[in-house]
């Protein structure tokens, strides 16, 4: 069985996955101008990922024998482009070092598919946060 400490990693691992699928998903709906224009499909792409991987992290949180959050962390949209790529990639830095915290965790506790699972999503994160740097060269 999962300790209380991998269990409250996953869920604050889901709370983080809804904040950011919803952000970026706002962004993309809300952003509007030229610039803006180049990165609300991406802003999209990355939403739908964001939210498979709160998915996907809810189902293994329950396997366990937890109950997913439903509560995001605080969603920050912002007003310019790119105080919002800054945002973002300041939030894919907390990911990535939440999940690789949570992969040590699993790794201690011999939790192979719960490691596995996040270092998947820390690739896409990892990903997600070379989008976001690469974005904000261009501003």
């Amino acid at each position: 069985m999962a300790s209380k400490e991998l269990m409250e990693m996953l869920n604050k691992a889901i709370a983080r996955e809804l904040q950011v699928a919803i952000q970026y998903m706002w962004q993309h709906v809300l952003w509007k101008g030229t610039k803006g224009f180049a990165v609300k499909d991406e802003l999209k792409k990355i939403g739908i990922a964001e939210m498979k991987h709160a998915e996907a992290i809810a189902e293994r949180l329950s396997y366990l024998g937890g109950i997913p959050t439903t509560k995001p962390e605080p969603i920050f949209i912002g007003k310019e482009l790119k105080e919002m790529l800054e945002q973002d990639k300041k939030d894919e830095e907390g990911a990535i070092k939440l999940y690789k915290q949570l992969i040590a965790t699993a790794r201690k506790e011999d939790d192979e598919t719960t490691k596995k699972l996040f270092q998947g999503i820390l690739e896409d994160e990892e990903g997600h946060h070379d989008t976001f740097t690469g974005l904000l060269e261009e501003l």
